[in-house]
């Protein structure tokens, strides 16, 4: 059964960090009728809005894709884990709440590329624009934009790794978004009084009231709809029933690295030996759809703590877990207020580089895996990432059927540099980890353990047991080259009326935490619509 729809002036497809902002700001002036489409449900859930809670949404399918990776060459085959928002506010509704922008490098690496306007002069107003910083306003940051950034409580582990990588020889910083990335210190959060601040409840909750915008949850689109190479509409599947949305203007693809190429690849829109393959007709054979995947591997150190001072500490007993809560709920305090890191750093593996090349996470809390049982001792992790990988993937439909998950293949340590970056880093971490500061807490390494000694040795431990930082890109890429999707007003080529707006569209992945520039991008984009539209 199809049942025809409304018409509106603008679609989008995603309501995750990017389409949050889109939907605001493209129906701010009540000029235009936006109709947004999300695939999971509203973000009515507890655990969203507590900002810890972002460990019970690992697993949890009534608000992530649960999506895994294909065996992956250089890791043993092993499938990694690629969760994904599905739920109002997206992945920034789940994710661990860091607020880190990049470095200003990247943005001018990408104006370097080839793509006007997107310098780091030239997206810093957005980046101001959407921020509500706790610190007040300044040259590099906002206040009174939608999106909450604050501060987070000091701790004694925290210090100590900061201190000890003062010891190594890295500076102290009070702001990974300020003049200069280099250092160690504690992450901000988007969070604002122990709550939460995707841009569903930052941006969209506000918006909700306007009678110019409509908001389907629980509605996955299924193909867009063409005449000829023109974008007129989008095809979607709610409560069982096939329905049809028209535009009047643009549809904007918002959907992330994963889902924005695998719809385009559904509606025809890829490589065309590919669609053809799975019964696809092809409208715009594109064989940069999908490609040029890039995501932040890292691996993980555990380390048995001398005092109880974790979140280990805290779960271990209903009690405590009893006073936490409470700490919490009267007072929006404790460790339920934190995010997926706590403290950290960015630093350079060779002094001769111009800027860091490795990220650390600082974590209060350990256990085997991502997602898994905590350690019943007082415990946590340091994990180590490389900003910059080389090595690239793909995201390709497995079938013609839209709910199918797509085939994810990042191709993680593939490159020779990102093999010896991550060693590098690892040993970089330890010297931070062995310094007097640091050390004093540690009553082991768990793992890898004081065994893994050799370069071999720790590579051999990154392939068995490295996993994901969740900040997959570049998969619709932005650029003047033949491959890439979108140009450098995000439309997508060869195509009319249809535009990308997500972590899909950067030439190259930022270095660090991905959401900040997302939501960046949605900015920019959305002015650069309503000015395409006067």
């Amino acid at each position: 059964m199809n049942q025809e729809a409304a018409s509106f002036d603008y679609i989008i497809v995603g309501a995750g960090s990017a389409g949050c902002v889109l939907a605001e700001r493209l129906s701010a002036s009540g000029r235009h009728s936006v109709l947004l489409l999300e695939a999971g449900p509203r973000d009515n859930h507890f655990w969203i809005h507590v900002p810890l809670g972002y460990g019970k949404l690992f697993t949890d399918a009534r608000v992530n894709w649960l999506f895994e990776s294909e065996p992956e060459p250089e890791l043993g085959g092993r499938r990694i884990i690629q969760p994904r928002g599905k739920v109002l506010g997206g992945s920034s509704s789940i994710n661990g709440l860091l607020y880190v922008r990049g470095q200003a490098e990247d943005f001018d690496h990408w104006r370097q590329l080839g793509n006007t306007g997107w310098a780091f002069d030239d997206v810093l107003p957005y980046f101001r624009k959407a921020e509500d910083q706790e610190r007040g306003g300044d040259e590099l940051h906002g206040e009174g934009g939608p999106l909450c950034v604050s501060d987070v409580e000091p701790h004694p582990l925290c210090e100590a790794f900061i201190e000890a990588a003062e010891h190594a020889g890295h500076p102290r910083t009070d702001d990974f978004n300020g003049s200069s990335q280099e250092g160690a210190g504690y992450y901000q959060l988007t969070a604002r009084n122990g709550r939460r601040c995707s841009t569903a409840r930052g941006y969209l909750k506000p918006a909700l009231r306007r009678s110019n915008l409509r908001v389907e949850a629980n509605a996955p689109a299924t193909r867009l709809l063409f005449e000829g190479k023109r974008v007129i509409g989008v095809e979607y599947r709610q409560d069982g029933v096939l329905k049809t949305a028209r535009a009047a203007g643009e549809v904007i693809l918002s959907g992330g690295a994963f889902n924005s190429p695998q719809l385009l690849q559904l509606s025809g829109v890829g490589p065309g030996a590919l669609l053809t393959s799975h019964g696809v007709d092809v409208v715009h054979d594109m064989q940069g759809v999908g490609e040029d995947l890039q995501d932040h591997y890292q691996s993980r150190f555990n380390y048995r703590c001398t005092e109880p001072l974790t979140i280990n500490d805290m779960m271990a007993g209903r009690f405590k877990q009893l006073a936490a809560g409470l700490n919490y709920l009267l007072f929006r305090r404790g460790f339920l207020t934190i995010g997926a890191g706590y403290a950290g750093g960015f630093f350079k593996t060779d002094k001769s580089l111009p800027t860091p090349d490795v990220q650390i996470h600082f974590i209060l809390f350990s256990a085997e895996g991502v997602g898994q049982k905590l350690h019943p001792f007082p415990g946590f992790i340091a994990s180590i990432c490389q900003l910059r990988p080389q090595s690239r993937g793909h995201v390709r439909i497995k079938s013609a059927d839209p709910l199918a998950a797509p085939v994810i293949q990042p191709n993680y340590l593939t490159a020779a540099a990102d093999r010896d970056v991550h060693v590098a880093g690892m040993k970089l971490m330890r010297d931070i980890m062995n310094a007097p500061p640091m050390a004093r807490y540690v009553v082991e390494e768990l793992n890898p353990g004081a065994k893994c000694t050799s370069d071999a040795d720790l590579l051999a431990f990154a392939r068995a047991k490295g996993t994901t930082v969740f900040h997959p890109a570049s998969t619709c890429r932005m650029g003047p080259d033949a491959r890439a999707v979108v140009d450098e007003r995000l439309r997508v080529k060869g195509l009319e009326k249809l535009r990308v707006a997500d972590a899909s569209v950067m030439p190259t992945v930022v270095s660090g935490n991905t959401n900040a520039a997302v939501i960046m991008i949605a900015e920019k984009g959305a002015d650069m619509l309503l000015a395409d539209a006067r």
